[in-house]
């Protein structure tokens, strides 16, 4: 997965930091009883709902490498439109094609 080049930066001038957040989303990430499925999709609609650019393109790119299709993508997104409206619907639906009309 290429990571964005500030988080590359921040990765070089903060290793530690970099390292400890990593370890606590790792940790976060084997907490429950979820599939990795299940937390990757819960995860872009976190990102979606909080209408994080950023995030969107991260978690659409760890989802695609873990095998989860454009389509899936796609259904969190249109659910995304009952509770946090149709322009974030379609906003979402922008961010992950972003990332997934790249490959």
């Amino acid at each position: 997965m290429t990571k964005p080049a500030p988080f590359l930066q921040l990765q070089q001038d903060q290793p530690e930091l970099v390292d400890a957040y990593e370890r606590f989303a790792s940790l976060a990430h084997e907490a429950g009883p979820l599939s990795d499925r299940e937390r990757r999709l819960v995860k872009l609609a976190f990102a979606i709902a909080t209408a994080s650019e950023g995030a969107t393109h991260s978690h659409t790119r760890q989802a695609l490498e873990a095998g989860i299709g454009v389509a899936d993508l796609r259904h969190v997104a249109f659910l995304a439109a009952t509770t946090t409206g149709f322009p974030v619907t379609m906003r979402a639906l922008s961010w992950i094609h972003d990332v997934a009309d790249d490959d």
